[in-house]
């Protein structure tokens, strides 16, 4: 008999990014089951800060043109910065390259590539195919560290139930990077600033950008005991 904590460990790491997806569309009722599982996220001082805007259909291949659009013109525009050089030298630095390493690799897109690297910024912008997208929107408390952190638990829920229901989904920070564009279409109020969005849907499991995981450190990398003996022996 799987205990309930199994399951939600198989459900934990079952879960990974989808970069393409099946066309069809998802029923009412699993996208309302998603939003409200989402809901239940903990927040500071239970502000639930977070606005949430849905596109799909021609809504959602519209705003796909006009993100294209942006991009070609070089219409950049996020609420909050972000660069690779911010990792500096060293540990963060080496996980980002073995992330596109694998990711490049995985379909075949040499480094000198330049279309095929093009190919997929554009794949960015259309959302992998996926039929929905969700935008995460937050409002600006102070420096926002408290705000984002409260819309990542609820990023978590999102992409965990979808998991859950067979679903895929994958969190895009690149669309922040088109705040002003993604405002203007949906007719978000400037006050609210764009974290990320979440591309979801029926997973194509036959696509390349599917055949592979991610890694993930080990605990002993990322975890400091404090008079906490036998968590991190060998099983």
């Amino acid at each position: 008999m799987t205990t309930p904590a199994a399951h939600f460990s198989e459900i934990a790491k079952s879960r990974h990014s989808v970069r393409r997806f099946k066309s069809t569309p998802l029923a009412p009722q699993d996208i309302r089951g998603v939003l409200e599982d989402a809901q239940t996220a903990p927040s500071n001082c239970n502000t639930q800060p977070w606005t949430v805007h849905v596109a799909s259909g021609s809504a959602r291949d519209q705003l796909s043109k006009e993100l294209i659009k942006a991009d070609e013109e070089g219409r950049h525009s996020s609420d909050f910065t972000f660069d690779y050089a911010d990792f500096g030298e060293g540990t963060y630095l080496e996980r980002a390259h073995e992330h596109a390493a694998t990711l490049y690799g995985s379909l075949g897109i040499e480094r000198a590539d330049k279309a095929g690297r093009r190919g997929v910024i554009l794949d960015n912008l259309a959302f992998y195919g996926a039929p929905h997208v969700a935008f995460l929107f937050m409002p600006q408390f102070g420096d926002g560290v408290r705000a984002a952190g409260d819309i990542g638990m609820y990023a978590q829920n999102f992409l965990l139930s979808l998991t859950a229901r067979g679903l895929g989904g994958i969190p895009q920070t690149a669309l922040g990077s088109y705040a002003d564009t993604i405002r203007d279409f949906l007719g978000v109020p400037q006050e609210l600033k764009l974290l990320f969005g979440i591309a979801f849907g029926h997973s194509d499991e036959a696509a390349p950008g599917n055949s592979f995981r991610m890694s993930r450190v080990s605990l002993h990398d990322s975890v400091v005991l404090h008079e906490t003996p036998g968590v991190l022996d060998e099983q």
